[in-house]
């Protein structure tokens, strides 16, 4: 297996803190991710052993990604093991709040993704990659517009 670092950041208009709430609202992700729908598994999935799982597809079509909270620092850093069948490797949120709090936080999601089939699975990933950048960057993206519009007093919620 190759393991392949994806890597995508956006700004956020809003202080660390109400960046991580929203982002760690495991269930709320539904209405940002794009074609993804997560649950927790048991309680609130909030905390180290925490357990999620999130389906990414079209009606039936699609896999099943599930995780394990495995890292959990408040409000700056969460990392995920991914123990699916399709979706294995490391995933990981870092929130940084800007010096000046009006600039709001970085937030950037990483995947440390184990990609299966050799050269085949190397070159497939290869060819894929820029469209599941693509679809992170879109769903970072909405998240932000939700957070920030909950922020200036909306009553959306992420």
């Amino acid at each position: 297996m190759r393991m392949n670092r994806v890597s995508v950041s956006i700004r956020v208009q809003a202080d660390a803190e109400t960046v991580w709430t929203a982002l760690t609202d495991w269930e709320s992700q539904s209405a940002w991710m794009t074609a993804t729908t997560v649950r927790t598994v048991d309680g609130d999935g909030r905390g180290v052993g925490g357990r999620i799982e999130a389906f990414t597809g079209f009606g039936r079509f699609g896999f099943l990604d599930t995780m394990e909270v495995t890292e959990w620092r408040p409000p700056s850093w969460c990392e995920v093991w991914h123990t699916g069948k399709v979706v294995r490797g490391t995933g990981a949120f870092e929130i940084v709040q800007a010096a000046d709090p009006a600039a709001g936080s970085t937030l950037t999601w990483f995947e440390d993704l184990d990609i299966p089939g050799g050269e085949l699975g190397a070159i497939g990933f290869m060819l894929v990659r820029p469209l599941f950048e693509f679809g992170v960057l879109h769903s970072l993206r909405k998240f932000a517009a939700l957070v920030e519009s909950r922020s200036q007093g909306s009553t959306a919620a992420p």
